[in-house]
């Protein structure tokens, strides 16, 4: 059995870039940089709990929309931190990863811990820029 070619250094270093790039884009809602962090024909799905799979929401236009709906309804500021990364080798042009979301909210000077989750990716290098060509988040619990 042949071992799945896994990313070099340098692009385990951009990939977690990337995920670190569109948590702090969320948290600041800059819209421009999360977009830049999805290839164009992108596809996002979402689990809440054990719930029934939600999307996919495609292309990158689909999941921006997703994306902004949801931070205008939030009145709290968001944090998305982002550990355990991992590489589970070479998928479709690209590479697969894993890693933990811990989702914490302030509001009213209250933190609270929102949720948790874990998201699984693929990304590829997409004109010298990684990005996400594929990401799927499961949730712990709604949000």
């Amino acid at each position: 059995m042949t071992a799945l070619k896994q990313p070099t250094v340098a692009e385990k270093l951009e990939i977690s870039e990337l995920l670190s790039k569109s948590a702090y884009a969320l948290d600041h809602r800059e819209i421009d940089l999360l977009e830049s962090c999805f290839a164009v024909e992108a596809t996002f799905t979402l689990r809440i709990a054990d719930g029934d799979l939600i999307g996919p929401f495609e292309p990158r236009t689909g999941i921006m929309q997703l994306m902004t709906d949801s931070m205008e309804r939030q009145t709290d500021q968001r944090r998305h931190v982002i550990s355990n990364v991992f590489y589970q080798g070479q998928e479709s042009g690209g590479f697969a990863v894993k890693s933990n979301l811990t989702l914490l909210a302030t509001e009213n000077d209250q933190l609270q811990l929102v949720s948790a989750g874990i998201y699984t990716d693929v990304v590829a290098c997409v004109d010298g820029q990684w990005q996400f060509v594929r990401r799927h988040l499961h949730l712990d619990k709604a949000y």
